[in-house]
């Protein structure tokens, strides 16, 4: 039997139909995978692509189907050598997407920045962390960065310098809870709400116990 224009029609709402169905879940996949949105949103477009192509009468689940894509789309982003170099020298710092609307999203964006943030405790000291969110994640200015972290500017830009070459690192130091989540509150706040204020206090006072330590 001969596919009418009326039946191709069918499949492809039907087709649409199962991609709308899985898109929080393949969203939040490549999004916790990526710590982008808009690499996520990529992903998502070239699995639209392939589903559109592919036999779907063979698929019996397609959401499971849909993720396993998405999963595989996405690993093939991060082991691409452009990707590898953003990496290296851009900073590892997820989009603070709007996520109200969505519970879901609002759990992954939350889930990869906490990740985010326990790095960069992890492998970057107080000062070289400090330095490398104002000028990586907020485009500060050396010498405004200097005055927050009360150093040279010279010294401004050696951190920033430091903290790129650390981030690739395996090192782990330990990092405690408290710590932990009084950064992630204060960039959360930075990021969303535009309130960078509070970053800098953090900042200021990590300086401080610096100083007289």
């Amino acid at each position: 039997m001969s596919c009418t224009s009326a039946d191709y029609a069918e499949d492809l709402r039907e087709a649409e139909a199962a991609f709308h169905d899985a898109r929080r879940l393949t969203f939040g996949v490549a999004y916790r995978m990526l710590s982008s949105a808009s690499e996520a949103e990529d992903v998502l477009q070239e699995a639209w692509i392939r589903w559109q192509a592919c036999d779907r009468s063979q698929v019996q689940n397609p959401q499971a189907f849909l993720t396993t894509m998405v999963t595989r789309l996405a690993t093939n982003v991060l082991q691409s050598a452009r990707v590898r170099r953003e990496n290296y020298v851009g900073h590892p710092l997820p989009e603070a997407v709007d996520t109200e609307g969505d519970p879901a999203l609002r759990a992954e964006n939350r889930e990869a920045l906490e990740a985010a943030v326990r790095m960069l405790m992890e492998r970057l000291t107080s000062a070289e962390r400090a330095a490398y969110v104002l000028r990586e994640a907020f485009d500060y200015p050396y010498q405004q960065i200097a005055d927050i972290l009360g150093q040279s500017q010279v010294n401004a830009r050696q951190l920033v310098s430091r903290a790129r070459k650390h981030l690739p690192a395996e090192r782990r130091a330990s990092v405690p809870a408290g710590d932990h989540q009084r950064f992630l509150r204060a960039f959360l706040t930075a990021a969303r709400a535009g309130n960078v204020a509070v970053l800098e206090k953090l900042f200021e006072e990590e300086a401080v116990v610096r100083r007289s330590a």
